[in-house]
């Protein structure tokens, strides 16, 4: 019996949609060149629909039109309160139209339905949170000097910004750098990823509906050669807040330099979960294999390294091998779906390619199955490399699929320096019920996030970021504001202090 509600029924059996344009000054249009590129399902491998191709000139259109609208038009003089009014407006917009949201979403990104739904409910909190932050948050501090002076800071937007967003999750996302941006005064541009068109689009549609100044808010579509390079270089674009792969963010950091502009970087991963002997077994058991098989794998927090303490072994082991082959692969757009289609056939390839990789490296794979009835998507079923070694390529690079790398350790220092033996250092995963363990590890393994008997749940107050490979600057909370405004002092003379008289 089919768990599809009557409107993914409907979509699932059109999934031809309307063509994109890129949205630019607050009118969607054609790319300037005329070409298009193929939005492709990574459940059919058919084409969904085609996507406007914005290349240098149409990114310049939109840098133009962001900073017209900061420097003349009313976004960069608007007062807090009006601001947030179009802020809340387009929260309020999203949170109406979530159900569609979310299948578009498992549409273009091959996420289960009941995944995407989640995420994008929480899209529109980003919006309110951010309202609520910048109301609350966003304010100066003084610093009186005897009677002589009063100085104090303010918090300033930056003017146009350029966002670049992944293919994972894409519709949070967004919203997560979009909001931040928007709530403190800046104009943006947001360059999605181009294998995952569909809800950047659809942001634009609601940001146009909620009546957003003109060029306040720009989308174009899109390849990092030819669109994305001239966003990161354009010295009117004053900053670039970009998540995905980390050979790409340094290729950003480079080209951003000439323009001194700032950076904010979130790159990739291969997260430890440790697992101690004293553990409760069953939770970690859960925790473990939600963090690498949700989300079709693709995600950057995952735990893809799990060390398990050689005293219990042979046990999770035992358990990880029934639970792959029990784990759910379908249609994204059916609700009882546990694991959908990769996004695309190279990423599909590159998957595929590492767990044969693991196999000369010596590595035992246990795998479940894809069903016949779905074998046209880019599925990888969950797979196990078992007596995996931490200086292998599986278990040093990032795959960014539904692979978990198993291995064992002994004691609490060996576990910390294979942990810390890697070039990333995004996130990281502690189960002991011996807490001042827990502490201990936890500060001792190199990440920007780690949890302790808790599998990825995340509070928007939180710093997000990595250390190493894995990332610079920070993304959450008041520590946004850090990257999307410049704190100003203003020094105020409270009388006619002294002053050298040069020349006099």
């Amino acid at each position: 019996m089919s768990n599809k509600t009557e409107q993914e029924k409907g979509v699932a059996a059109h999934r031809k949609l309307d063509n994109i344009q890129l949205y630019i000054n607050g009118e969607f249009v054609d790319g300037q060149a005329g070409e298009t590129f193929e939005n492709i399902n990574p459940f059919t491998n058919e084409v969904t629909n085609y996507v406007a191709e914005g290349r240098k000139e149409d990114m310049q259109e939109a840098i133009y039109a962001a900073q017209k609208a900061f420097r003349k038009g009313p976004w960069g003089k608007m007062k807090v309160k009006d601001r947030m009014e179009y802020i809340h407006r387009l929260a309020d917009l999203i949170d109406e139209e979530v159900d569609e949201i979310a299948v578009m979403e498992s549409l273009d990104t091959g996420l289960p339905i009941h995944q995407t739904r989640k995420m994008v409910s929480r899209a529109a909190e980003n919006f309110r949170f951010y309202s609520r932050m910048v109301q609350s948050k966003l304010h100066g501090e003084s610093y009186p000097v005897d009677d002589e002076f009063i100085n104090y800071t303010v918090y300033k937007p930056l003017g146009p910004v350029g966002l670049i967003t992944p293919w994972n999750a894409p519709f949070m996302l967004e919203t997560w750098k979009v909001a931040p941006a928007l709530a403190t005064g800046n104009t943006v541009i947001l360059k999605p990823a181009e294998l995952s068109p569909l809800t950047a689009n659809k942001l634009a549609e609601l940001a146009d509906k909620a009546e957003m100044p003109p060029g306040v808010f720009n989308v174009v579509h899109g390849f990092g050669e030819t669109a994305g390079a001239e966003l990161v270089s354009n010295p009117i674009v004053e900053a670039i807040s970009f998540t995905g792969e980390t050979v790409t963010g340094s290729t950003i950091i480079k080209n951003a330099a000439d323009s001194l502009k700032k950076t904010s970087m979130e790159l990739g991963g291969k997260s430890p979960l440790i697992v101690f002997d004293d553990a409760d077994f069953e939770r970690a058991l859960d925790a473990a294999v939600w963090g690498i098989f949700s989300f079709n794998g693709e995600r950057c927090t995952a735990n893809s390294r799990v060390f398990v303490h050689k005293n219990i072994k042979d046990d999770f082991v035992k358990a990880l091998r029934e639970r792959v082959t029990k784990v759910k692969i379908g249609d994204p757009m059916d609700s009882s779906t546990q694991l959908g289609p990769l996004i695309h056939r190279e990423h599909y390839d590159k998957v595929t390619g590492y767990i044969e990789l693991a196999k000369e490296e010596g590595c035992e794979v246990v795998q479940g199955t894809v069903p016949e009835e779905v074998s046209a998507g880019n599925f990888v079923p969950a797979t196990l490399l078992l007596n995996a070694k931490n200086n292998m390529r599986v278990s040093q690079e990032e795959i960014f699929g539904p692979v978990m790398s198993v291995i064992e350790f002994e004691s609490e220092e060996e576990v910390i320096e294979a942990a810390n033996d890697v070039k990333y250092g995004l996130a990281g995963y502690v189960w002991t019920n011996d807490i001042k363990k827990g502490h201990r590890v936890a500060n001792a393994v190199e990440a920007g996030m780690i949890w302790i008997n808790a599998q990825n749940v995340r509070d928007l107050r939180t710093p997000f970021g990595g250390m190493k490979g894995s990332g610079i600057g920070r993304e959450g909370g008041h520590y946004a504001f850090e990257f999307y405004t410049e704190p100003k002092i203003i020094h105020v003379a409270m009388g006619d202090h002294y002053i050298p008289q040069f020349g006099k």
